[in-house]
């Protein structure tokens, strides 16, 4: 991490990438169609590489040259409606970016509440064990590496006391603790406008080397 900030964020994951480049308009309208199978109340159990190329109107050939299997493609999928992580170009000022973090996860969760697609998408890759471990370790991780990453940069440029990044996990898990909270275990609270800032603030507040507040 370059001491003007840290890099952009990890890229958006997605399945492994093989043979011959790939067209997006087939990538979407394969996404698409999956999206719209279980709108339509199809259960992510009963869908099949076939029936989804059938539906989307491709080749069985062409889903699996892009996908290997189901739950490759799910991945994708799930990163589709769950949204792409922000691209932080830092703007040098740790706050700042901690906040931009932060705010696509108070995003997130609004989304999530107001979004039937995506709470049905979400539940039922949790009854999918190596799924949801998968997208656990792509796009979840990757976010969480984002976050990381800031983190080790505040330390760095003497924002966050060094002591502090014994136990970068915990760190992380404080930043984002009060959306995820608010979101899942008290779905009534608000998540308004202003709430990342407040949390962003208070911690910098408790976590700034003694002395410089």
């Amino acid at each position: 991490m370059s001491a003007a900030g840290p890099a952009d964020g990890p890229p958006e994951p997605t399945a492994a990438r093989r043979g011959r480049p790939r067209n997006a308009a087939v990538d979407h309208t394969v996404i698409e169609t999956v999206l719209r199978l279980i709108a339509e109340g199809a259960t992510l159990g009963e869908l099949s590489m076939e029936g989804i190329a059938r539906e989307a109107g491709v080749g069985k050939a062409s889903v699996y040259r892009r996908w290997p299997g189901k739950d490759a493609l799910l991945l994708d999928v799930l990163a589709t409606v769950d949204g792409p992580p922000p691209r932080l170009e830092s703007s040098g000022v740790l706050r700042d970016d901690l906040i931009t973090a932060l705010e696509f996860l108070r995003r997130r969760s609004l989304a999530k509440r107001e979004s039937a697609l995506l709470r049905t998408m979400v539940t039922q890759a949790q009854g999918n064990p190596e799924l949801w471990r998968r997208y656990h370790d792509t796009v979840v991780g990757a976010r969480r590496r984002m976050l990381i990453d800031l983190l080790e940069w505040g330390i760095a440029i003497g924002e966050i006391r060094p002591e502090l990044g014994a136990d970068l996990d915990l760190l992380a898990d404080m930043v984002v603790g009060p959306v995820l909270a608010r979101a899942t275990l008290r779905p009534e609270a608000p998540l308004n406008p202003d709430l990342a800032e407040r949390i962003v603030d208070t911690l910098l507040e408790g976590m700034r080397p003694r002395g410089t507040r």
